[in-house]
């Protein structure tokens, strides 16, 4: 083995994973690579639905 090379790593026969284990990785691996969502921008429409109602509510 040369200096770069990484060190073996240990048997995985030590502890066998179980699936609850595999199905946690799986889901911190999908928490970590999937990016956040951005929030919505206000839709202009949303703000003068107040004022149709009011309109509506008085006639």
């Amino acid at each position: 083995m040369s200096a770069h090379e990484p060190e073996p790593t240990p048997a995985a026969e030590e502890r066998p994973l179980s699936v609850r284990d595999l199905l946690a990785s799986c889901a911190a691996a999908d928490a970590v690579s999937t990016p956040p969502k951005a929030p919505e921008p206000a839709r202009a429409d949303d703000e003068g639905d107040d004022a149709r109602d009011t309109a509506r509510d008085a006639a």
